[in-house]
Parts: structure tokens; C-alpha cells; sequence
């Protein structure tokens, strides 16, 4: 699949054919219909916001479409319209966690910074946190 890569901060993106992403059992393959711009990504491409993921697909205002299901999905189904927003994984243990703060997990991953984003055609999403299901 096609995809912008940031490699290294300060140096922009760049137009890569890259293995499209495979869903764990927790998580949807979405095909990706859009993905906003956002001043995050910005900072990250900016090296204002340390320690990214590289190489690094950019990305966390993503609309688009379940294309595959992990085998434990149960909330979606293929063809659902989604979205994917900033805050990507937690531990799911932790206090917040628990408490129903997943905001404030200490172990938080976020779309476009520790994950890949949407800025390419396919990314995957964990069902459970970061999917929302649109009309």
C-alpha cells in the first residue's frame, strides 16, 4: 500500500510503498476514506514532540471503512463506517485504566506517534478503545 513516511523529524514526508497491516485478534483493518491534518502531526514532523516511532506513518483524525476483523471482534462489522482518534492503545491495568480514565493511562500509545496513523490507505485499530463507530 501507498503511504507518507516520516523518516526523521525536520525533514518532511515522504511517498512510500510499504506491507499493508495485518489485525491482530483485537483490532480492525481499516481502509481509509480520510484523515485530517492536525497541528500534532506538525509538531511530530517538526521534532517538537520527541521520541516518534520511526519510520512513522502520520495520522490520528482517520474515517474509514472495516475491511477485516480480528477473530475476538464482536463490535464491528465489515463494511461499518469508523473513526480512529489520538489516544491508539492503553494497558488496560493500570488505575485509570480501570477507573474508566483511559486518558490518563501511563502507558498510553497514540495513532500517528507510537502507531501508525492515516495518512496511507489501510491502517488497524484496536476494537476496543480507539474505534468508534460512525452513521
Amino acid at each position: 500500500m501507498r503511504a507518507m513516511i516520516l523518516r526523521q523529524p525536520g525533514f518532511g514526508l515522504s511517498m512510500s510503498d510499504v506491507p499493508m497491516p495485518k489485525p491482530n485478534p483485537e483490532q480492525v483493518l481499516i481502509r481509509i476514506s480520510a484523515c485530517g491534518v492536525c497541528r500534532t502531526d506538525l509538531h511530530i514532523v517538526d521534532g517538537e514532540l520527541t521520541n516518534p516511532k520511526l519510520p512513522l506513518i502520520l495520522g490520528h483524525q482517520i474515517v474509514g471503512i472495516v475491511e477485516q476483523l480480528g477473530e475476538k471482534v464482536s463490535q464491528f462489522k465489515i463494511g461499518d463506517r469508523v473513526g480512529v482518534p489520538w489516544l491508539g492503545h492503553t494497558c488496560n491495568c493500570c488505575r485509570y485504566c480501570r477507573t474508566h480514565q483511559e486518558n490518563l493511562c501511563d502507558y498510553a500509545q497514540f495513532t500517528g506517534y507510537q502507531i501508525d496513523g492515516g495518512y496511507a490507505e489501510y491502517t488497524v485499530a484496536d476494537e476496543s478503545l480507539s474505534v468508534t463507530k460512525s452513521c
